[in-house]
């Protein structure tokens, strides 16, 4: 998985808001969504056991065993459109996405 530099800046500017030092932004997939598999981003502090945290120009990201599987080659970027913008995953390993860009079938 890797963030564009793009993204990069938005979890920067999104983290520095939140005045949390500990935080990492936590890369997920999990059942559901139109194409049955559905991304997730969130702000985490914690770390289990199966997860791995790679950084990014000072953003440290955390996935877990199991949603690395579904997220190996993907690149997460960030575009400030004022339609479609936000978040879009770039994922090679994705059979179909949804218009949406939130779900997939691997």
């Amino acid at each position: 998985m890797v963030l564009t530099e793009a993204a990069v800046k938005r979890v920067t500017e999104v983290l520095a808001s939140k005045g949390d030092p500990n935080l990492m932004l936590r890369v997920s997939v999990r059942g559901g969504g139109c194409s049955g598999l559905s991304y997730g981003l969130s702000f985490d502090s914690q770390l289990g056991p199966h997860d791995t945290v790679c950084e990014f120009n000072g953003v440290k990201v955390v996935v877990d065993a199991k949603s690395a599987l579904f997220l190996y080659g993907t690149r997460l970027d960030f575009s400030s459109e004022l339609v479609g913008g936000g978040f879009k995953f770039i994922n090679p390993n994705a059979k179909q996405s949804c218009g949406c860009g939130e779900s997939f079938s691997a």
